[in-house]
């Protein structure tokens, strides 16, 4: 079975957002509501530069929910809405999601989930997105599915398949010859709070 999971380049990633924007509107998001982020490495306003002239850099970090291999959320939910499949995706059955929030608070990633506080709104008075979009409910959580339904159609996650820079990579983390993991493999990498024991399935090559 494959465990799949995303490489992120960052000396690739030119913080267009484009993926945020994709994410958003593939999976009809609410108004105010992102999957993903893309954070800017500097200042706290967006596309700030770290450091001063003449030694200011400018870089991103895209934070998305990390599909971790012992997802934190999982273990404390007492309802069973937030679950791994046994492709090491983690999604959230809002179904039976009671919107405790006890995932929000275990989850050591800041801003990757989302709670419906209020009956979802919507900037136009139409779907937008994929056909198979998830339905937003009240006083539910939510975040990054991965693309699960694209996943299971052998498609790659909308985030990764509108990067101008190319500089997302998905696949299976369990097979040594896949893209996801030749990347991996052949460069120095990081992730995200390792030391929370979560086992991030997002990697970061810098």
């Amino acid at each position: 079975m494959a465990r799949y999971g995303m490489a992120i380049d960052l000396k690739e990633c030119i913080g267009c957002h484009t993926c945020s924007v994709a994410c958003k509107t593939a999976n009809n998001l609410p108004n105010e509501m992102w999957w993903l982020q893309v954070l800017t490495v500097g200042g706290e306003a967006m596309d700030t530069s770290e450091g001063s002239f003449p030694n200011a850099s400018l870089s991103y970090v895209p934070l998305n929910c990390q599909h971790c291999e012992n997802p934190a959320c999982v273990e404390v939910c007492p309802t069973g809405a937030s679950y791994q499949r046994e492709d090491g995706i983690v999604l959230i059955d809002t179904d039976t999601c009671i919107g405790c929030r006890t995932c929000l608070t275990a989850c050591p990633y800041t801003g990757v989930r989302q709670y419906n506080s209020k009956e979802p709104e919507f900037y136009v008075d139409f779907a937008l997105g994929a056909a198979d979009a998830p339905v937003h409910k009240y006083n539910t959580m939510e975040k990054c599915t991965l693309c699960s339904t694209r996943v299971e159609k052998g498609e790659v996650p909308y985030c990764v398949e509108v990067c101008p820079a190319r500089a997302r990579i998905f696949g299976d983390l369990e097979d040594k010859d896949s893209e996801v993991s030749q990347a991996i493999a052949g460069r120095e990498t990081m992730r995200l709070l390792e030391e929370k024991g979560t086992e991030p399935g997002v990697y970061y090559l810098i």
